[in-house]
């Protein structure tokens, strides 16, 4: 969801990337019809491994209540939220999470346009 919200309101001049530690490969059904509520078609889209995400420094990377098992990704900024897992959550519960998550992003975009770039996107 941090991803579609990401390329949702950063643009052309973002490029996000989403990953977690013990992806299934495909992404929750509840997920899917939660982000089709907000415009955003997660259909096609798969869970992915962290070690799938590129070898490069991010601008942020951020991790949502990993703990111990975060990854060591190179990034200038980190953040983590702490948001639940929404799987196991009622539907209007998930849709809480939902939108902090989309919140979330609109904070962290807007903080990175204030701050200097590693890289060019």
């Amino acid at each position: 969801m941090a991803e579609a919200f990401a390329r949702l309101h950063g643009g052309a001049e973002v490029e996000a990337y989403s990953a977690g530690s013990r992806p299934s490969g495909v992404v929750h059904a509840r997920a899917i019809s939660s982000m089709q509520e907000v415009g955003c078609d997660l259909a096609r889209h798969r869970s992915k491994a962290i070690e799938e995400l590129p070898d490069i420094e991010f601008d942020a990377a951020v991790t949502m209540g990993c703990g111990d098992s975060c990854p060591a990704l190179r990034a200038a900024r980190r953040e983590d939220w702490a948001i639940p897992d929404p799987k196991e959550l009622p539907p209007g519960r998930f849709r809480d999470v939902r939108d902090q998550i989309e919140r979330n992003v609109k904070q962290l975009l807007v903080a990175l346009k204030g701050e200097p770039h590693v890289r060019d996107h």
